[in-house]
């Protein structure tokens, strides 16, 4: 698609080599452009956007906590080291970790208050910058990216053909 937006935005000369690929650079480009709200939001804040992702994942979880490797299962990105993440959440109190009794190689990961006031002082700016990224967009465009999002993702979940 000769003159498309992302070419223009990232100067490219020329075409896509195909949909795919034009596709692709859109996604990547698009999660930068609406990463970089949000990741200063939470830099204010003191906390990255994984371990935003690890308070949440723990705000929707039992209360009595998750175990770790359950939290690292919910992230939204891969993060291969989840245990640098918990232990800046829990040097900030916003975690508390302890090993269950019956199986001493679960660590069971809770929320703490400071951790839910966090997330609750959170949860405005967050509606606020959502809306901001997004809410140019009707119901059914919202509908269509969330469809089409899973649709992409669909080969690439169990995917070792790369």
């Amino acid at each position: 698609m000769a003159g498309s937006s992302l070419e223009r935005e990232l100067k490219i000369t020329g075409e896509f080599d195909t949909p795919e690929q034009e596709s692709y650079l859109n996604i990547l480009r698009t999660n930068s452009l609406l990463f970089v709200q949000f990741d200063r939001l939470f830099r204010k804040y003191g906390i990255s956007s994984p371990q935003y992702n690890i308070l949440r994942i723990l705000r929707g979880g039992s209360p009595d906590g998750l175990p770790s490797l359950e939290i690292a299962s919910r992230m939204i990105g891969t993060f291969p080291d989840i245990t640098r993440l918990l232990d800046r959440l829990e040097g900030g109190s916003h975690i508390v970790r302890k090993r269950l009794a019956h199986d001493r190689r679960v660590v069971q990961v809770k929320l703490t208050t400071k951790g839910k006031d966090l997330l609750r002082e959170l949860d405005e700016p967050i509606r606020k910058a959502e809306k901001n990224s997004l809410g140019h967009m009707t119901r059914k465009e919202l509908s269509d990216i969330n469809r089409l999002m899973v649709k992409a993702r669909k080969n690439t979940v169990n995917s070792s053909s790369v």
